[in-house]
């Protein structure tokens, strides 16, 4: 038999690192509940409408889509207040992070630019396409250096990539300093379009204070995707969506797949973004348990970074135990969050935030697991 041979990129390309799921941790531990507070997802689960809409169209699963998805594109341009022409939806933003990439950027000649630690799907992505990535360091707090990430893009860079809410962190830049870097950007490299991975945003306290795509200021080299996976409640559907610039939308309909957006994904879409109440109830659970977990965290002397997504990155206390030693005790008591190894932060832990019940189950397990490898309790003093 002849040897397998493969582009060496893929060869050396290391894949993207999913959260644990629910049923590998029930079996692995023997445990009849667990509760998943690593990948993001919405607290409340997934939308009645959204449901009902499923079941009322699951019976037209064997019939391809509507090519173009019309009904959703025109949803989402007057959700946004754009023309229905800039606007594409995929299979979850995801894939158009990827259209993106191998529209825009040759392999072997055009690089990217984004920052490190960020989405991993950026440089896993664009390594697969044959382009560069280079990776600008964030500063020390976890904010963005803009000047930096400027200085790296050259006459070969097509696409720069920036997360606002930042993913893992939770940071969030003003929106002005987005339109600033958007500007500069337009300046020094006209071929190049700036990606503004909004996938967090209506998270933020003060979305249109932060967000280019609620205060309707989309310069003319910004790309803007958003996800349902989040505040919509439709991970497992796979389904996002980009404002873009110009005629851009046009060639990326042009390159995606036919009916990578699938009937049940779209008819979900289409009642969610009518179901206002679950939108916001989703977003109030999520500012409340937000709170919640950063001051409980805080209490028991975690570092805890500011968030303005429904995550928080935070670090545990100098006399507790390391957040390797974190991670597998929670895996233990049936609670999942996310351990920061494969984003370069070995240190810090990620945890998403829950129902109100998972967020004390959350908390009491993180109190028992520190209290256990204090020095007075190790040492069975009193």
């Amino acid at each position: 038999m002849s040897a397998l041979t493969v582009r060496q990129e893929i060869a050396n390309l290391d894949a993207y690192v999913p959260g644990l799921s629910i049923a590998e941790i029930q079996q692995k531990y023997h445990l009849s509940q667990v509760i998943k507070m690593a990948s993001n997802e919405n607290p409340l689960g997934m939308s009645p409408m959204a449901q009902e809409a499923v079941k009322r169209h699951a019976s037209e699963a064997f019939r391809y889509p509507q090519g173009g998805n019309p009904r959703l594109t025109l949803a989402l341009a007057t959700r946004h207040k754009v023309k229905a022409s800039r606007v594409i939806v995929g299979n979850g933003s995801d894939e158009l992070i990827d259209l993106l990439i191998r529209v825009l950027a040759e392999p072997g000649r055009h690089n990217i630019v984004c920052f490190d630690p960020c989405f991993s799907i950026y440089p896993i992505q664009s390594r697969i396409c044959g382009v560069k990535a280079h990776r600008i360091p964030l500063k020390e707090n976890f904010s963005f250096d803009f000047d930096a990430l400027l200085r790296r893009v050259d006459d070969n860079t097509r696409l720069v990539f920036l997360t606002t809410p930042d993913n893992p962190s939770g940071f969030c830049p003003p929106r002005e300093d987005v339109e600033k870097l958007a500007r500069a950007l337009a300046a020094k490299a006209p071929h190049c379009r700036l990606v503004v991975d909004e996938a967090y945003m209506d998270f933020a306290d003060n979305e249109e204070a932060l967000s280019l795509l609620a205060s309707g200021l989309l310069p003319d080299n910004t790309a803007i995707t958003r996800t349902f996976s989040k505040s919509f409640g439709l991970a497992g559907l796979r389904l996002g969506y980009a404002v873009l610039p110009g005629n851009l939308a046009g060639y990326l309909w042009r390159a995606r797949l036919p009916f990578s957006v699938n009937i049940l994904a779209e008819e979900a879409a289409l009642a969610v973004l009518n179901d206002v109440t679950f939108y916001e109830a989703t977003q109030q659970t999520v500012r409340d348990g937000r709170k919640t977990l950063a001051d409980g965290l805080t209490a028991l002397k975690c570092t805890v970074w500011p968030s303005a997504a429904n995550f928080l990155m935070f670090h545990m206390p100098e006399e507790g135990p390391d957040a390797r030693e974190c991670f597998e005790a929670l895996l233990q008591k049936g609670i999942i969050i996310r351990p920061l190894k494969s984003y370069g932060l070995p240190d810090h832990l990620r945890v998403s935030v829950g129902n109100a019940q998972e967020n004390q189950l959350f908390l009491s397990a993180m109190g028992d697991i520190i209290t256990r490898h204090e020095p007075s309790a190790r040492s069975g003093k009193a």
